[in-house]
């Protein structure tokens, strides 16, 4: 049995979640409208605006993730960019770029990726924008 951890952000919603098991491996798109935890292996693009995404201990990521607020405590090889927090733990490994007005990390925890604190004020369309700008691509 795996436990799942225990975050903030999955109690504070307190709505429907997503569990993405530890023997599951999912390529391709994934974007819903709850609560993610992610215990498996997730490729691609994660998306879901307005809740939190989780990834436990053994959790590993290789995707784009947009979410409202993100806890790791796994792997996470690409960019984040949220309206609302990041949450690095002690546990957590993340090669990529965090875009958020609120970061936190642990001590012991691995970051190898720039860090962009955006203000309250600005709109997730501003987050776009950054996000653009930092994979390169046209505008």
């Amino acid at each position: 049995m795996v436990e799942m951890p225990k975050t903030s952000a999955t109690t504070r919603m307190g709505g429907a979640r997503t569990v993405v098991g530890p023997s599951l491996v999912l390529r391709g798109d994934l974007s819903g409208d709850e609560d993610l935890i992610i215990a498996g292996q997730v490729e691609g693009k994660v998306s879901v605006p307005g809740h939190s995404v989780t990834i436990g201990p053994e959790g590993q990521v290789k995707a784009e993730i947009r979410a409202s607020r993100v806890v790791i405590d796994g792997s996470v090889q690409g960019n984040i960019n949220v309206p609302e927090r990041v949450e690095i733990h002690k546990t957590g490994h993340v090669i990529g770029d965090l875009t958020a007005p609120g970061i936190s990390i642990e001590d012991g925890a691995y970051l190898k990726g720039k860090i962009e604190i955006i203000r309250e004020s600005e709109s997730a369309s501003e987050i776009d924008l950054a996000s653009l700008r930092s994979t390169g691509s046209a505008l």
